[in-house]
């Protein structure tokens, strides 16, 4: 079985980002693990809406797409059935809102520096797309210039 997800990285300035928000859940043994918003695409969503969309219902911000960020892939179990998740990452700017944790599958949300998302990101996947930060920037702004 295939799923696909889609949510992204929020940052606080496109041309000089200091912050980004990160959710956090529990775990199963009750650790709080943090990680970038996501959730289901909708049927007749692009990518893209449902980064939107998901960023807004978990973390209270309204932000915009910048430009991809990548694209994750794992498998997992549930329900006796094997899935392999495809999850469409997108930078998202212009944030407005207050941050919230309405959602029932978020604890805490919260703002951090940009140099503290690799010790803080429970999934080595979306360490590897914070890396990718200033790249996905960078192409966002050269297809701006053009």
């Amino acid at each position: 079985m295939r799923e696909v997800s889609a949510g992204g990285l929020v940052v606080d300035d496109p041309g000089s980002p200091h912050q980004a928000v990160l959710i956090a859940h529990r775990l199963r043994g009750g650790r709080l693990a943090w990680t970038l918003p996501k959730g289901h695409v909708e049927r007749g969503e692009s990518h893209a809406q449902a980064a939107v969309r998901e960023v807004r219902e978990e973390t209270g911000l309204t932000a915009r797409v910048l430009a991809p960020l990548g694209v994750t892939d794992y498998w997992f179990v549930a329900d006796a059935r094997r899935i392999h998740k495809w999850v469409h990452h997108y930078v998202l700017v212009e944030p407005t809102g207050e941050l919230s944790t309405e959602d029932a599958e978020v604890e805490e949300v919260s703002w951090f520096d940009l140099g503290e998302l690799p010790g803080r990101l429970h999934h080595r996947d979306e360490r590897r797309l914070v890396a990718a930060l200033p790249s996905a920037l960078a192409g966002a702004v050269g297809e701006a210039a053009d």
